[in-house]
């Protein structure tokens, strides 16, 4: 049986972008690989090699899941009819099918002899279940004061493995738009950054990246993704002699209608570009902008907001 699309349903379906974008389900290596890279001459060079350390084990508990995909196919087809995120993590956090994950973050990444990481995993190995979910939750919600900054790497490391991978453990499915453009539509959370693509059918198209799944969805470019205004944005990047003028492959799109910014990186002037990992390798971005008085609503679960 053949469909028959009125003219209008056919300029809609030529024109419709796709809406998602899932992660490679090498996400962590990649990421882990580009942390090296930018930590090369960085400031916080120690830090990035950290993190990245832990992405290589984001990415082994991504191929050796210790636990299954937590929400059944019942409940994820009613959260998408009802236009709500089927990996919500406001709710799943509390349930608490993460923890094992962590644990086994914990157990992968060994021992350290001395200095203040092996006081900060001495200390996270000695908490209960209870503590780990009230951080996780805390982590999730945005209240960084009330995680130990040190347990925050740990912590949302992983969390973003075993959400990553219950996202890649979904069937195909029609994800809905949330209801703020800033919401990621899988499961919730705030948008940690968008990304120009530069290839094939999602060709210079922005997504904005999950903060905590990694799953991207479209938004359209030139409109803050907070208040939706396009009226006066403003982009702006730490120029270099490296790149011609307009050129940055991180550029932070401010609104001075709310006072926000959020940044942006542009694949087509650097292909190798990781929101994650770019971002942690910016924070002098992040100073400057909050000089000028604008602020920082995307979350980065790797670092806490002064931990650095």
């Amino acid at each position: 049986m053949s469909t028959i699309l009125v003219p209008g349903q056919i300029e809609a379906s030529a024109v419709a972008p796709p809406f998602l974008h899932l992660p490679p389900k090498g996400l962590f290596a990649l990421r882990a690989e580009r942390l090296e890279l930018l930590a090369e001459d960085n400031a916080l060079g120690d830090y990035l090699w950290l993190i990245a350390r832990l992405c290589h084990i984001q990415q082994w508990l991504v191929d050796n899941p210790p636990g299954a995909l937590p929400v059944a196919e019942d409940r994820q087809r009613l959260c998408i009819s009802h236009g709500l995120p089927p990996l919500a993590a406001d709710s799943l956090v509390r349930e608490g099918p993460w923890l094992v994950w962590l644990q086994t973050l914990l157990d992968q990444f060994g021992e350290v002899a001395t200095g203040p990481l092996a006081e900060a995993l001495q200390a996270l190995r000695k908490s209960d279940d209870v503590q780990r979910k009230g951080w996780g939750i805390a982590l999730l919600a945005g209240q960084f004061d009330a995680v130990p900054a040190a347990f925050v790497p740990f912590l949302g490391a992983a969390l973003q493995a075993a959400w990553s991978y219950w996202l890649l453990a979904l069937p195909a499915c029609e994800l809905k738009p949330a209801g703020s453009l800033a919401q990621c539509p899988a499961c919730g959370s705030p948008a940690l950054a968008g990304v120009v693509r530069n290839r094939g059918k999602h060709n210079g198209l922005r997504y904005l990246a999950c903060s905590l799944c990694a799953c991207e969805w479209h938004v359209v470019r030139v409109k803050c993704v907070y208040c939706e205004s396009s009226k006066d944005l403003r982009y702006t990047s730490l120029e270099d002699d490296r790149h011609a003028p307009g050129k940055a492959p991180l550029q932070a799109e401010c609104c001075p209608g709310c006072n926000t910014y959020l940044k942006q990186h542009y694949l087509e002037n650097d292909a190798a570009a990781e929101p994650l990992a770019d971002d942690l390798a910016s924070l002098a971005l992040d100073i400057r902008l909050d000089e000028e008085g604008f602020h920082r609503l995307a979350p980065n679960l790797l670092l806490a907001p002064g931990g650095g």
